[in-house]
């Protein structure tokens, strides 16, 4: 499994060189883009040398790289960026050959994730490290209550998002009002940009240049011990859940701390079945 650079073409390891010109075989996420990153570091590799290993084919293709692997070829798998696996193809293939009893060889290099998060600074806020959720679903009730469910999470957070759907996300994280956040657009590109603001910031932040809204996207929930204080919308809809229906108290929360009253309406759901567990729990 060999890590290729997720955009400086100079943030590949010399034993990734090494193993990539040895091999018998490259089973990568897209053949031509393999073929490229290829042609600009020498290696000559013939067509019939590259195996089509995607999140379509996966479970399939695997198979093929077993039987060569029986044959006694060496075989490498690439991802089109960064570290195979995560967010990538390449975890179904090494289930697969673990399941036969092949062996699987790490070879580690680039990753958005480990970049980002060496320069975010967020160590000494939470010592109980760090926890990868990737990609939020993309459809809006489901990201709003995966973020509602990320705001009680005491470890820093990294999430990744595609240019078509950062402005959805940054709306749906700005309801965690003063929660720090690490935006990485780009990480190791010409127009690399980092930045450091509150989640309530993001949403402006992201439209005050349209080129903030380009690129790849990389970014860092930092725990909430980060912040001193429960945030005050949070506060709101406890206090007014405690004596109001829920959609009541949801529409005088929205008028008090002028969040957008949907993203208030998951909030307080979550809210309300955490209270009622503990009843249930107090109960039995």
């Amino acid at each position: 499994m060999v890590a290729t650079p997720i955009g400086n073409l100079a943030d590949i390891s010399l034993r990734a060189l090494h193993v990539l010109g040895l091999v018998d075989a490259i089973a990568c996420e897209d053949t031509r883009h393999t073929q490229a990153l290829l042609r600009a570091y020498g290696i000559d590799k013939a067509g019939g040398q590259l195996i089509a290993l995607h999140q379509h084919n996966e479970a399939q293709a695997a198979q093929t790289v077993i039987d060569r692997l029986r044959q006694g070829q060496r075989v490498a798998y690439v991802s089109d960026a960064g570290t195979p696996g995560i967010s990538d193809p390449g975890a179904r293939l090494v289930a697969a050959l673990l399941a036969q009893q092949l062996r699987c060889v790490p070879l580690p290099g680039a990753s958005s994730v480990t970049a980002l998060l060496s320069v975010c600074g967020w160590v000494e806020d939470a010592p109980e490290g760090f926890v990868f959720r990737g990609f939020l679903p993309a459809k809006a009730s489901e990201r709003e209550r995966a973020v509602q469910a990320l705001s009680t999470e005491t470890r820093a957070v990294v999430l990744l998002e595609a240019p078509h759907r950062i402005t959805a996300l940054a709306a749906a994280l700005a309801s965690l009002g003063s929660r720090t956040v690490t935006l990485g657009r780009e990480l190791t590109k010409q127009f690399e940009e980092i930045a450091t603001l509150t989640a309530a910031e993001l949403p402006a932040w992201l439209a005050a240049d349209p080129n903030r809204q380009r690129g790849e996207f990389a970014l860092v929930l930092h725990p909430r011990a980060a912040c001193a204080d429960v945030p005050t919308d949070t506060r709101v809809l406890e206090l007014l859940l405690a004596h109001l229906p829920l959609k009541t108290a949801v529409k005088l929360a929205a008028d008090i701390t002028d969040q957008p009253r949907n993203l208030l309406y998951t909030q307080a759901l979550t809210l309300k079945q955490g209270a009622d567990a503990q009843s249930e729990s107090g109960d039995r």
